[in-house]
């Protein structure tokens, strides 16, 4: 039983900024131990830490070493994961691991492996399962409000990949390919939201808009921009996703669907709006119900996902105190990536995957 969570954090661009402001919201948190081998991204934690003022390091070791820590939250590069978490296994400490898990499927196995024989929790962060207006719709799907649940239907159009430090995220080699990096939360919730587990996969996708003019050195980036993936389920259930990284204007930047045999359920958001229309007779009135999804305003503030990374944290600090237990496993996050894995080759390859090719 942890009273005060001490909290180190491996990797501090972008998203572990965002980790340090939600940290810093939950009650009986605080930040003891950082690293980040980039004196730039430590700048950036220490204006989100404000007054605070914990150790710092250069590397995931010399935290594991000398931080003095009960939980680790790793935001750094996807490709670096396994190496990151390597010594934070033998510490012995809880783990909040950002996802994709890893960049490949063994990687993510061996990752499992360690997570399942470790005595702390250990998280793979997937913030969509937390966004309020999402929560909502999975457990009124889940509770039967639209019947039995044959199609699930998600969209994210949105903005580009922005720029991360040298650039790492403008090649699959060190993300996993788009349909690991940033799909594999549309996996997970797909996984989630169904409760079975997908057979097959057809992706069709490729870089047609975004960073064609963009050269590194000699290289060109290779990340798919816009797709779209068929997965079947085990149970029969069909889910699609559609994603477009140059639509940054649509009022909607992530919108699903959940249709069974008795209604439709969406959620949009923003502005995290549901919207539930049930079946009607065949030229009768549509009985179309809406309701918006209230998020508490300092949470919003204190990232980009919709208030979903103060409430994953909620949720995982009383995993860490044992009050409550880890809700998205290293498993959860290794079947997303061997689904994104799925979908990459589907997409390169112009083929449907069978998820049993992966085992």
């Amino acid at each position: 039983m942890v009273e005060t969570i001490r909290y180190g954090l491996v990797g501090t661009g972008m998203m572990g900024c965002e980790h340090i402001r939600n940290i810093q919201l939950i009650p009986g948190a605080r930040i003891t131990a950082i690293a980040d081998p980039v004196d730039n991204s430590l700048a950036w934690a220490a204006a989100a830490l404000g007054a605070e003022r914990p150790a710092s390091f250069g590397s995931a070791e010399a935290l594991a070493e000398k931080g003095e820590v009960d939980a680790v939250v790793v935001a750094s590069p996807n490709h670096t994961h396994r190496a990151v978490l390597a010594p934070l296994f033998e510490r012995g400490v809880a783990i909040l691991c950002e996802k994709p898990l890893a960049t490949t499927i063994a990687d993510a196995r061996w990752i499992v492996e360690r997570a399942e024989a470790a005595r702390a929790p250990f998280w793979t962060g997937m913030e969509y399962r937390y966004m309020p207006p999402v929560a909502r719709f999975v457990e009124q799907v889940h509770a039967g409000r639209i019947g039995r649940l044959h199609m699930l239907s998600m969209r994210e159009h949105r903005f580009p990949f922005l720029a991360k430090v040298g650039d790492w995220n403008r090649f699959s080699r060190n993300t996993g390919g788009t349909m690991v990096e940033k799909c594999c939360h549309f996996f997970d919730l797909m996984r989630l939201i169904v409760r079975s587990e997908a057979v097959r996969v057809y992706c069709s996708g490729a870089m047609d808009v975004n960073h064609l003019d963009e050269r590194y050195g000699a290289e060109v980036p290779d990340i798919i921009d816009n797709s779209y993936t068929i997965v079947d389920f085990a149970d029969g259930t069909r889910a699609m996703l559609d994603l477009c990284m140059f639509a940054e204007g649509a009022e909607h930047q992530e919108a699903i669907s959940a249709t069974g045999d008795r209604a439709r359920l969406d959620v949009l958001v923003p502005p995290g709006e549901l919207v539930f229309s049930p079946r009607v007779p065949l030229g009768a009135l549509k009985q179309v119900e809406r309701e918006t999804v209230a998020v508490d305003p300092a949470a919003m503030a204190a990232g980009s996902h919709h208030g979903a990374t103060f409430h994953q944290h909620e949720a995982f600090a009383r995993a860490v105190r044992g009050e409550g237990p880890v809700e998205v496993t290293a498993r959860d996050g290794l079947l997303a990536v061997m689904i994104g894995v799925a979908a990459e080759i589907s997409a390169r390859e112009r083929r449907v995957v069978e998820m049993r090719e992966l085992d």
